[in-house]
């Protein structure tokens, strides 16, 4: 009865369009007056202690440190490096795209920071060179989900915080995922671009041109090797290493590329603010709607739901996954990790995955939410650049969701691929 009072009343809180992080409070707080079970103070208090978390302050700076790197010019020199190598081959910009996208996701740790900073820039040119205005946006918006999948990954750290799984061996195990979700990107834009005779870059490649490009990208290409290298080499942690970023990313932006004003860091700052605020107002919510599961037992009650269902694990990991496909079309990201992790987690471990395999799982889940109407977060992104209609990107993006699955698919039942780099 508790249980159909929180769904019903999240959903309906939903349907009539109030923001996810308000629908998780306000269906808490219907279910708190219908039960009884605890105090409405209790709510207040979970917005505080889930805050309360030294990993947490990873995120506002990752999604700074994303903001002033677009602004900064470091996703366009990314671009203009990897297209230098790519452009003068079938889908040479597509391909671009998609190798920038992995590098800036080595930096954000956000799909939608990822999609805002270079689609801005790559839709356009995309489209004056001859591409289809649709599969042009497509092709950024899904490439932009590697941004949660490559660490460091903002969706990462909210599991990692709770699962109470290691955070640092939650992003080396996102590597080999990431690029393999970018891997088939690459292939189904060369084949795309050659089935629709998409012109190629007739720049040709020199040394020169190599040198200059590197030169100018060295900045930001040193980038991913600093967080990452920092972070496996034991110098800092990787909250600490959302620090360097931001620093490293601002003395690039103001005193070497010099594209970063200081008259733009108010704006950047508070762009960055209000992102973070709307993360954490989720997280919070998130974590009390996930308190009021534990308390009614629903995890349990899922968990032995499932598992009755069989006891197979090729069994309970497709259903798991078909699950959080589900869920992650209507609800957000931090919210669906957050409270779903605590139902789903004893389940796996059941089934015998290790809760960092388990974390990749449902990242990479999560990560295909993010293109999929009517919450996918890069979706909404690309549609705001492109000032294309929803459905007219969604429908370009199709291909590249069955792409996608075809890379959970062989996360899930290769666990090798996720636990061999932390191991």
């Amino acid at each position: 009865m508790i249980a159909s009072i929180l769904f019903i009343s999240f959903i309906f809180f939903m349907l009539i369009r109030v923001p996810i992080g308000f629908a998780l409070g306000l269906a808490s707080l219907v279910t708190i007056f219908f039960s009884g079970s605890v105090s409405p103070k209790y709510l207040v208090q979970g917005l505080v202690t889930s805050a309360d978390s030294f990993p947490l302050m990873a995120i506002p700076f990752y999604i700074l440190a994303g903001e002033v790197m677009g602004q900064g010019g470091i996703s366009k020199r990314l671009f203009g490096f990897a297209k230098i190598f790519v452009g003068n081959i079938t889908g040479g910009l597509a391909i671009a795209t998609v190798v920038t996208c992995i590098f800036f996701a080595a930096i954000s740790g956000s799909g939608p920071a990822t999609v805002a900073a270079i689609g801005g820039m790559v839709i356009p040119l995309m489209v004056k060179q001859g591409y289809d205005k649709k599969f042009a946006t497509a092709i950024i918006v899904a490439a932009g989900t590697i941004g949660v999948i490559i660490p460091p990954s903002i969706p990462m750290v909210i599991y990692g915080v709770s699962a109470s799984a290691s955070i640092g061996d939650l992003f080396i195990a996102g590597i080999i995922p990431g690029l393999l979700v970018g891997a088939l990107l690459i292939i189904y834009s060369y084949f795309h671009a050659k089935v629709h005779n998409y012109p190629k870059d007739n720049q040709k490649l020199t040394f020169n041109l190599v040198a200059k490009e590197f030169i100018g990208a060295s900045w930001s290409l040193a980038m991913p090797i600093i967080i990452l290298g920092g972070i496996y080499g034991g110098i800092f942690t990787p909250t600490e290493a959302a620090v360097v970023a931001t620093v490293y990313g601002l003395i690039v932006g103001i005193f070497v590329y010099k594209e970063l004003k200081f008259k733009d860091l108010f704006r950047v700052f508070s762009t960055a603010s209000l992102t973070t605020a709307i993360i954490l107002i989720i997280t919070g919510t998130a974590t009390f709607f996930g308190r009021i599961l534990s308390i009614e037992n629903i995890p349990e009650v899922v968990a032995t739901s499932i598992t009755s269902i069989s006891d197979n694990p090729i069994v309970l990991l497709l259903l798991i996954n078909l699950f959080l496909l589900f869920v992650g079309t209507f609800m957000d990201v931090i919210a669906s990790i957050i409270i779903l992790t605590p139902i789903l987690l004893p389940v796996a471990i059941a089934a015998g995955l290790d809760p960092v395999h388990f974390g990749i799982i449902m990242v990479v889940n999560l990560a295909i939410a993010l293109i999929t109407p009517p919450i996918g977060g890069t979706l909404f992104v690309g549609v705001g650049i492109s000032r294309l209609s929803i459905w007219e990107v969604s429908k370009a993006v199709v291909p590249m969701f069955f792409l996608m699955v075809l890379a959970l698919l062989i996360v899930t039942y290769l666990p090798q691929i996720n636990v061999f780099l932390p191991k």
